[in-house]
């Protein structure tokens, strides 16, 4: 099975810009991408920041950029969304109810849950009781399960970041809820942090993906300011097979030249060894 795994695209009321980039253009590109080179893929899944200042106009226009698309796309909303004008828009979103973005799906045989880590007027990730009841309620009904979010839930050694991170008061209990059924949990992907970072958090793989605009620098003596740049951006490809996981990381926006070679000895000879 393969998945797309896109983040932050932060659109604006079209024709503003985000951090002196278009980001529509750049989903467009990111989505065209996806579409030419991966129309196999089983869902395209977008773990938030769909909208940079949460304006109803932005989310219409990820609604028009998403219209024609064959791939099943998933949402979640992180901490630059207003998760009412996100509903508004996307008005036959599943929510739970309390009335929080997280939903769920069965694909292949595994309960992939999208998760609600949004908090009002923060940054930082939140993730309260009665989405942790939701959420043990999932993962009890279900043999093999695949967590999405937008906020990383555990620090990653960089002060600015984990300033915004799942917030202190609520890490040890998602933690907790973790460790419970590490055994059954796949992998938890994230966004948020403008990064490809990797690791294991309570027994449990995990893997954030790079942004669709700006592009963060890590910084891990900096406390308070986040560090970024107009790098090259790009998505992640998840292949899974059964409990397995590989993943890739797509760029999208490269034009230039690309060079082929073979995979045989001769092929990677020095060029006068292999005149001689």
């Amino acid at each position: 099975m393969k998945i797309i795994h896109i983040s932050d695209i932060h659109l604006t009321i079209p024709g503003e810009e985000m951090g002196g980039l278009d980001p529509h253009a750049r989903l467009s590109q990111a989505l065209a991408h996806v579409a030419s080179n991966h129309p196999d893929a089983a869902r395209i899944i977008i773990t938030g920041d769909l909208a940079h200042w949460g304006e109803k106009a932005a989310y219409e226009a990820l609604q028009r950029a998403l219209a024609d698309l064959r791939i099943p796309v998933r949402l979640l909303i992180g901490n630059h969304d207003n998760r009412t004008t996100f509903l508004s828009v996307f008005k036959d979103h599943p929510t739970d109810r309390a009335g929080f973005v997280n939903h769920a799906e069965t694909l292949d045989g595994h309960r992939f849950i999208y998760l609600d880590s949004v908090g009002e007027r923060t940054h930082a990730g939140h993730f309260c009781e009665a989405r942790r009841a939701w959420l043990q309620n999932e993962l009890s009904n279900c043999e093999r399960a695949r967590l999405f979010l937008h906020h990383n839930p555990m620090l990653l050694g960089l002060p600015a970041s984990d300033q915004i991170a799942l917030v202190e008061s609520d890490r040890p209990q998602f933690r907790e809820l973790i460790a419970e059924h590490s055994a059954k949990i796949d992998y938890i992907h994230f966004g948020h942090v403008h990064a490809p970072i990797h690791g294991c958090f309570a027994g449990v793989p995990f893997a954030s993906v790079p942004s669709t605009g700006n592009q963060s620098i890590p910084d891990f003596d900096e406390a308070d300011l986040l560090k970024g740049a107009p790098m090259a951006p790009s998505y992640f490809v998840l292949l899974i097979h059964g409990c397995d996981t590989t993943i890739h990381q797509m760029p999208f926006t490269w034009e230039g030249p690309i060079v082929t070679t073979g995979t045989g000895w001769e092929d990677w000879a020095k060029p006068n060894e292999a005149a001689e």
